[in-house]
C-alpha cells in the first residue's frame, strides 16, 4: 500500500513562508494499491487539490471517505478537478446521518456557494456508511464512530491484506474523560482502529499546554496521539491535523521532543510518501 500525504492542516487552510515545509492545506490522504494511482482518497479537504496531480492528467476512479463533514474536511470537493470531468467516476462515503446528497448539498448551494453537487461532472454517487466492515475499492475498510464536535465522526482502518493504516483525524478523548494523565481516555473504538496497525495517522491539534484551555475543541494532543499510538502498538505515528497557526519551526520542535518516545514519530507534511508494510 502506498499512502500519499496531500492535506495535514485542521480548521482552516494555512498559507505564508512560515508553512511551507509542513504545507497549509487542510485534510487529505491518498491511497494507492502497488503500483496502481490513488483509487481511495481519505477526507476531501483543499489538500484534494493535490490528488489531480498525483493522477498525471487521468480521472480519478475510485472512492472518497470523509470522516465527517466540517469544511476542512469537505471544502476541496469542487475543485477536486480529476473528479470533476466527464469520465471521472466517485463513490463518496459519509457517515450515515440522512440522506447523504441531501446533506452535502447543504455546503454546495446558493447563496454560500456558485456550484451545486448535481453540476460536477462525471459520474458521482453518494452513498451513507455505517459503522462496521466493508471492501471498497480493493481495500478492506473498518469505520468506527469516534468523539468529535459538531456531528457524527468515524474513524478508519484500512488494509490491502499486506499492511494496515488507522486514520483518526479528528477525535476528542476527553469528552469521554481526563484520563491518568488529563489528556484523555483511551477510546475504545479508536484502539480498535488503530491496535497493531503499521501506520497511525492521528489528530495532534494541540501540544499539551494548550489543551486545557481548548479542551472544548474537539481535539486531541500531540502527547495524547502519541502515547496511544504507544499503547495500541502502532508502528508508527504521524502527527495530523496542525493547528493553522503552528509553524514549520514549531512543529519541528514537537517532533524533536518525542525522540525518546518509543516508536518513530513523524509530523505529517504535504507530498509525503509511505509505502507500507515497513517498520522502521
Amino acid at each position: 500500500m502506498r499512502v500519499l500525504i496531500c492535506g495535514v492542516r485542521g480548521s482552516t487552510p494555512a498559507p505564508g513562508p512560515e508553512f511551507i515545509r509542513y504545507g497549509g492545506h487542510t485534510s487529505c490522504v491518498a491511497l494507492c494499491h502497488d503500483g496502481q494511482p490513488p483509487s481511495l482518497i481519505l477526507d476531501a479537504g483543499t489538500g484534494i487539490r493535490r490528488v489531480s496531480a498525483l493522477l498525471e492528467g487521468q480521472p480519478f476512479r475510485g472512492a472518497i471517505l470523509l470522516g465527517h463533514l466540517h469544511w476542512d474536511h469537505t471544502q476541496g470537493l469542487p475543485f477536486f478537478v480529476a473528479g470533476d470531468r466527464p469520465d471521472a467516476s466517485v463513490e463518496l462515503f459519509m457517515p450515515s446521518q440522512g440522506d447523504p446528497e441531501d446533506v452535502l448539498a447543504r455546503m454546495m448551494s446558493a447563496p454560500y456557494f456558485p456550484i451545486t453537487l448535481s453540476e460536477l461532472q462525471g459520474s458521482w454517487r453518494f452513498s451513507a456508511l455505517e459503522a462496521g466492515e466493508q471492501q471498497i475499492e480493493g481495500f478492506t475498510v473498518t469505520a468506527l464512530d469516534i468523539p468529535h464536535k459538531g456531528g457524527r465522526s468515524f474513524g478508519y482502518r484500512i488494509s490491502d491484506g499486506k499492511s494496515t493504516i488507522a486514520y483518526i483525524s479528528d477525535h476528542s478523548p476527553t469528552s469521554i474523560g481526563p484520563g491518568t494523565d488529563e489528556l484523555g481516555e483511551h477510546h475504545d473504538t479508536a484502539m480498535q482502529l488503530a491496535r497493531g496497525c503499521d501506520l497511525l495517522i492521528h489528530d495532534a491539534q494541540y501540544t499539551d499546554a494548550e489543551l486545557p484551555s481548548r479542551i472544548s475543541w474537539g481535539h486531541a494532543s500531540c502527547g495524547y496521539a502519541v502515547g496511544f499510538a504507544r499503547a495500541a502498538h502502532a508502528g508508527r505515528v504521524l502527527l495530523f491535523h496542525h493547528e493553522p497557526s503552528r509553524s514549520d519551526d514549531a512543529i519541528d520542535e514537537i517532533v524533536a521532543s518525542f525522540s525518546g518516545a518509543g516508536l518513530r514519530v513523524d509530523a505529517a507534511a504535504e507530498g509525503m510518501i509511505i509505502d507500507l508494510p515497513r517498520r522502521d
